[in-house]
């Protein structure tokens, strides 16, 4: 009983506020606090498309209505004990979020009035009044909060993203400045994937139409933030292997985490597919990575470090004997002179080595060998055929009569034969003999 008359309190006060915003409009006091009023009524009916228009509109024409919105917004949204109303509420703020530029001043407003302890959309007090299942209605109204509460956090370190992006240039230094930023906003990506996914109600809730709609444009939200992370997942793990120990640990991880968290968001379109939310056509394809995928880069990672701290540690280790000897001087000026004088001596010794051989020719005769003599040796030897047998002398075939004379001769160059493995020079071949063949006036060469 004491429900029941809660739920028709409720009820007549909503109604009241929408009555109270058509009439203000109607005498031409109308401002955003009455379209957020009229925008909000406690109906079965989606959000007009008509109130958003109107709003942004101001939006333009006023920029400091921002503020103004913010404080209407959290009065209606924070006094309200009817789902319908906060439902219309959080979906208002998400299109006008999704309509403005990412550079608006909209989103700072929203960020202070938080700040200020004005807007509370994490923790959500409310609380539904309303229905019979209050309890379902309640727990998606929350997380619906949760989930817009979570996107302006992912917007403001977004903001800051873009920024860099525009300074930034193409060396390497940068290129790791963006993997690092990357790094901090993929988490949050990840936390607004899993806020989408806990934004699936449940019981009765989950048969309303008015709450189909509004999960129309969660999931249509959520396919930009996947899109989006799998693009820079991809991106930071081009450059896994060039990150410090804790950036690579990190990115480690959020791939780890996306493996588990892609089968949820596969089963959770599954079902959205199953009660027509969207098209078919606008779910992207969930890239699903395997567990042997996650563990061969773990295995491969720990082996990386595991080397590497090995090289450093030899390396150490290698540099300490020279080190402690730089740092350690010898007492002992005996022994500094010795050491002097062998390595003065070692020195000389290698300064007269290197004189005498730059002083000594390349090639070197003999000397009753001038160069009239083997003059006359290169050009005195002739290949001349010969039926005699042929002998193989350094990889060429010399007749037997010539290699006598080449050893009496007595030369010691080799000389340099033309004719040395030519197929094509055959001395000894016999003259071709054209026999005799029938003429023919056709064929005046023959036939």
């Amino acid at each position: 009983m004491h429900r029941r008359i809660k739920q028709v309190f409720t009820f007549l006060r909503e109604h009241t506020c929408v009555s109270y915003a058509k009439i203000a409009t109607i005498g031409g006091l109308c401002d955003i606090d009455h379209i957020v009023v009229k925008a909000t009524c406690p109906n079965d009916i989606p959000l007009p498309d008509r109130y958003v228009l109107e709003i942004l509109q101001i939006f333009s024409i006023c920029p400091s209505s921002f503020g103004s919105f913010a404080v209407s917004f959290s009065r209606r949204f924070g006094k309200t004990q009817c789902w319908r109303v906060a439902l219309k509420c959080l979906l208002l703020l998400q299109r006008l979020l999704r309509s403005l530029p990412d550079i608006s001043p909209f989103r700072e407003e929203l960020l202070l009035a938080r700040s200020n302890g004005l807007v509370s959309l994490y923790p959500c007090n409310f609380k539904d009044c309303s229905s019979s299942a209050s309890q379902d209605y309640t727990n998606f109204i929350r997380s619906y909060a949760h989930l817009l509460d979570e996107s302006l956090d992912c917007f403001a370190t977004q903001e800051k993203g873009i920024e860099k992006d525009h300074k930034s240039s193409e060396n390497f230094i940068d290129k790791m400045d963006q993997v690092t930023l990357k790094l901090e906003f993929l988490p949050q990506l990840q936390s607004l994937i899993d806020k989408v996914m806990d934004c699936r109600p449940t019981g009765p809730a989950a048969r309303s139409i008015l709450v189909q709609s509004a999960m129309k444009h969660i999931i249509r939200d959520s396919f930009t933030c996947y899109t989006t992370f799998r693009k820079e997942i991809v991106e930071v793990l081009d450059y896994l292997i060039q990150l410090p120990y804790r950036s690579c640990d990190a990115a480690f991880e959020i791939y780890k985490k996306a493996a588990i968290q892609a089968n949820e968001l596969s089963e959770f379109y599954d079902w959205c597919k199953s009660l027509g939310l969207c098209g078919i056509y606008e779910y992207p394809f969930i890239d699903k990575i395997p567990h042997i995928h996650i563990r061969a880069l773990e295995n491969f990672l720990s082996g990386m470090w595991q080397l590497t701290n090995d090289l450093s540690s030899s390396s150490t280790s290698s540099v300490s004997p020279v080190t402690s000897t730089l740092q350690s001087p010898s007492t002992e000026d005996g022994s500094n002179n010795q050491k002097s004088e062998t390595q003065s001596r070692f020195d000389s010794q290698s300064l007269t080595r290197k004189g005498e051989s730059e002083m000594q020719p390349l090639i070197q005769f003999e000397d009753d060998n001038d160069w009239e003599t083997l003059l006359d040796a290169s050009v005195s030897f002739q290949c001349t055929g010969s039926k005699g047998s042929f002998y193989i002398q350094n990889n060429a075939y010399q007749s037997a009569e010539e290699w006598k004379d080449l050893q009496t001769n007595g030369w010691e160059i080799q000389v340099y034969n033309p004719y040395a493995l030519n197929h094509f020079h055959q001395p000894n071949i016999a003259p071709l003999q054209r026999g005799t063949y029938p003429t023919n006036s056709l064929y005046p060469w023959g036939i």
